[in-house]
């Protein structure tokens, strides 16, 4: 058989319909009813012999045709009520035969199962003892260790159900399972500490076991009884019996159980949150039908167990986070004490670095640095690993298999079969790697892993069939470490936090120290600056008087020049005042100091000093003031905010044009607004207008760019706010605003 069939075959059996198997176990029967009227709508094949009723006789008819008036009001009344769970029990007597009705609901229609009532069950006594659910919940809350916590659980369901085996079967995180607790007759063959491949449970089954808490099977030697009709009469689709209690199991999975020596089972989920833990799965060599109120039993154990195994995982949890916190804090101290960078402080420490999580050896990457302590890989095979590790794209990085994700890694697995890594995202190479080495030991399979099924050849051709040995399977593990606890990878994320912090606090740091050296550096070049410019101002004044503009051509060319002299040095002292003013702004040491203002007489002031310019160009200038309004705002810095609106707002006005000045105020604020009819800011600067050094290029060739930045810094330290709105073609308007006084 080629390759290629036998991974078809696989992949089929992967996808069979578990939940739509079209057939239930026969020893019971089911029905489905539709809403609100309780019409039967499919029923199982074998009501002809359990009910004397055919079942084509039944499709339509009112559910009290088959089990009576009184027991169909009890039916409507857990419907209307949704009380599936709090209600009495439904036991009727059917065709001479005593049955106890289970009712759910799923998808949108009713399934009603029938199950023998088995009054007189009684569980033989094992160990001379049998079990009730009130003692074994209290010795459930005895237990003081998740091992303990596993053999009672095994030991009080076998004594509550009578199976020949009981076992608590837990998932690994590479799919497999290993029974980790057992109660099993003597004749039973032994599964404890034994590995169950990950296929003995497919995937589909496990989300299965997920969502439902229990399953039965009381005899796998059966023939599946059908329904009738096939599909569901109101959608088309096939019954989902995912919760029922009779759904009829894959053949495969029957057969398997047969091939254990087994005919009857129970399964009960395990569950940490909403993932499947493990199971507690019960056995028997001959068919047993535990009751309903047993099994309800035995799931509320399984319910139980799940909570105390959560509960008692995270004590674990909480105690494996504490064990590290000391050593945790003396690196995170090493990491603040050095002088350089976090990873040099790390690589003061490397014993306890190591003693963090147990591992044999650890690297240290800063860089073009690399330093390595203990037992680790060679300086190239480091690198490329790491190299490897960015690419994965977690910071958190940890494997005890490492061949199996990065074959290079079999070159050194006896000093590397492990990695705990983590990294910051700094823009060079920087991480620590933990390294375990290989630790060889025989795990124990029940029967051989790397064949979980057989072929079997039939008329019809190939078929996949469960294995039929469960003997022994002793493996030698190659290139595996001890795992990385949940401690250890709560060591590396809370190392990596550490250092995280630290480095951020150290950028800080630095960016405090080059801002406060760049605004000294600003104070003492505006300083020095600002002398040499009053005496060029005052030369350039004198040279004037020397020379007339009514002069001779060559006086009129140095006097020309002298004016030019006069107009850069007047732009030097400016920009060097917006100079200190972005610096003290970016610093938050901005300050202004109010006063009451009467704002018409402000505007008065800047109407006489901005009249003149705005009469050169033929705009008029108006200004709108509420009557009587006062603000608190420092005098000098609110003028120059305003004077820079105004003044930005005359340059990129065309002539003819107008500017619109006012203020109101509202509950809670004064709305100043600036409003001009000017050419407007295109839309994809706009949002770019108060960024340093943003200048509008045409007709401002001279702009510095700081003159909004520093507009909405005196507003924002007023604790008002600035916002700009503008049209291309049609003008814009800027508005600010300043607190109303208390």
């Amino acid at each position: 058989m080629k390759p290629e069939d036998f991974e078809e075959l696989l992949a089929n059996c992967a996808d069979e319909p578990i939940r739509f198997p079209g057939a239930i176990q026969p020893h019971g029967a089911l029905l489905t009813l539709s809403e609100p009227d309780l019409h039967i709508m499919q029923v199982s094949a074998n009501v002809a012999e359990l009910f004397n009723h055919s079942p084509e006789s039944l499709l339509g008819q009112p559910l009290h045709t088959l089990i009576g008036t009184e027991h169909a009001e009890a039916v409507q009344a857990m419907v209307t009520q949704n009380s599936f769970f709090d209600a009495p029990p439904l036991h009727m007597n059917l065709n001479g035969g005593e049955f106890e009705g289970l009712l759910h609901r799923h998808q949108e229609v009713l399934v009603l199962e029938f199950e023998p009532r088995l009054k007189d069950f009684q569980p033989r006594a094992l160990n001379g003892r049998t079990s009730n659910l009130g003692k074994m919940l209290q010795r459930l809350q005895s237990a003081k260790t998740l091992q303990a916590l596993y053999e009672i659980s095994v030991n009080e369901i076998q004594a509550m159900t009578g199976y020949d085996r009981v076992l608590i079967y837990r998932f690994e995180e590479e799919g497999h399972g290993q029974v980790i607790a057992e109660a099993s007759a003597p004749s039973m063959e032994l599964f404890n500490g034994l590995f169950f491949p990950a296929s003995d449970i497919p995937e589909q089954a496990r989300e299965l076991y997920r969502t439902n808490w229990l399953r039965i099977i009381p005899n796998a030697d059966y023939e599946a009884v059908p329904l009738v009709p096939r599909l569901r009469p109101d959608t088309g689709q096939p019954l989902d019996l995912s919760f029922a209690t009779l759904r009829s199991v894959s053949p495969i999975h029957c057969q398997y159980m047969q091939n254990m020596g087994v005919l009857s089972s129970m399964s009960i989920s395990l569950m940490a949150g909403d993932k499947l833990w493990g199971l507690i799965s019960c056995g028997n060599r001959q068919p047993l039908l535990v009751p309903n109120d047993l099994r309800t039993a035995c799931q509320t154990i399984g319910q139980v167990l799940s909570l105390q195994i959560s509960a008692m995982e995270a004590l674990d949890l909480s105690r494996q986070r504490e064990e590290k916190v000391a050593a945790l804090a003396l690196l995170n101290q090493a990491m603040q004490a050095s002088p350089a960078n976090v990873f040099d402080g790390l690589a003061q420490r490397p014993q306890l670095l190591m003693d963090l999580t147990l591992a044999g050896g650890v690297a240290i990457i800063e860089d073009k640095q690399l330093h390595r302590y203990g037992n680790c890989p060679e300086p190239g095979q480091i690198r490329a690993l790491h190299k490897w590790l960015q690419e994965t794209g977690q910071p958190v990085f940890a494997s005890h298999n490492l061949a199996s994700v990065y074959p290079p890694a079999a070159d050194y697995q006896h000093v590397a079969s492990g990695v705990l890594a983590m990294s910051l995202p700094k823009p060079v190479d920087n991480g620590v790697l933990w390294f375990r080495p290989e630790v060889k030991e025989n795990i124990n399979w029940s029967g051989d892993p790397n064949k979980p099924l057989d072929l079997e050849s039939t008329d019809a051709g190939l078929h996949l069939r469960p294995r039929t040995s469960f003997e022994i399977w002793k493996v030698e593990m190659a290139g595996i470490s001890t795992k990385w606890s949940h401690g250890d990878r709560f060591a590396a994320n809370d190392l990596r936090r550490s250092a995280l912090e630290n480095d951020l606090a150290r950028q800080v740091l630095r960016e405090q120290q080059a801002v406060r050296a760049r605004d000294e550096l600003v104070a003492v070049v505006s300083h020095d600056l600002r002398n040499p410019m009053t005496v060029i101002s005052m030369l350039c004044g004198m040279m004037q008087k020397a020379f007339s503009s009514d002069g001779p051509h060559t006086s009129r060319r140095i006097s020309s020049a002298i004016d030019t002299m006069q107009q850069a040095a007047a732009r030097m002292n400016v920009l060097l005042e917006d100079l200190l003013d972005t610096s003290k702004i970016e610093a938050g040491r901005y300050t202004v100091k109010p006063v009451a203002l009467d704002v018409s007489q402000m505007f008065e002031e800047a109407y006489s000093l901005l009249a003149p310019l705005a009469m050169e160009k033929g705009i008029d200038l108006s200004f709108n003031a509420e009557p009587g309004l006062q603000i608190n705002a420092d005098p000098e810095r609110l003028f120059q905010v305003l004077s820079n609106l105004i003044g930005n707002a005359i340059k990129f006005t065309p002539r003819q044009g107008n500017i619109g000045i006012s203020a109101m105020s509202t509950s809670e604020e004064i709305v100043f607004s600036v409003r001009d009819s000017g050419e407007g800011i295109a839309p994809d600067e706009l949002p770019h207008v108060f960024d340093r050094y943003w200048t509008q290029a045409e007709n401002n060739p001279t702009g510095s760019g700081l003159g909004l930045y520093i507009t909405q810094g005196i507003v924002q330290a007023h604790g008002g706010r600035i916002e700009a709105e503008s049209e291309l073609g049609r003008g814009s308007e800027f508005r600010f605003t300043v607190p109303k006084p208390a």
